[in-house]
């Protein structure tokens, strides 16, 4: 069974940073490129970040240099990092995980992100 599973969410004020992780598993992780995407109310879902199994990397033009994505390989798991948040970057942040073979795509529940101002 695949599960992708979000932590580190929750409630910041503008210029403050969280840390988003996402656990998987059930897949072959090296496989998978692993992104994280983000849904604000009433707003579709946009990409944030991407990362593949070698570490390349894709990033939103809205958080470049702001946001960070990694993953380490051996644990399974991917993270953000989001520097100075601002209000508009509060959303539902979900992780993400599609098999670079098949486009087969997973995705977690969710992780709320709150930024005051």
């Amino acid at each position: 069974q695949v599960q992708l599973v979000e932590s580190g969410g929750g409630l910041v004020q503008a210029g403050g940073s969280l840390r988003l992780s996402c656990t998987a598993s059930g897949i072959i992780f090296s496989i998978y490129v692993m992104g994280w995407y983000r849904q604000a109310p009433g707003k579709q879902r946009e990409l944030v970040a991407t990362i593949t199994s070698s570490g390349t990397t894709n990033y939103a033009d809205s958080v470049k240099g702001q946001f960070t994505i990694s993953r380490d390989n051996d644990k399974n798991m991917v993270y953000l990092q989001m520097n100075s948040l601002k209000p508009e970057d509060t959303a539902v942040y979900l992780c993400n995980a599609k098999n670079r073979y098949n486009l087969y795509t997973y995705w977690g529940q969710g992780t709320q992100v709150a930024v005051s101002s």
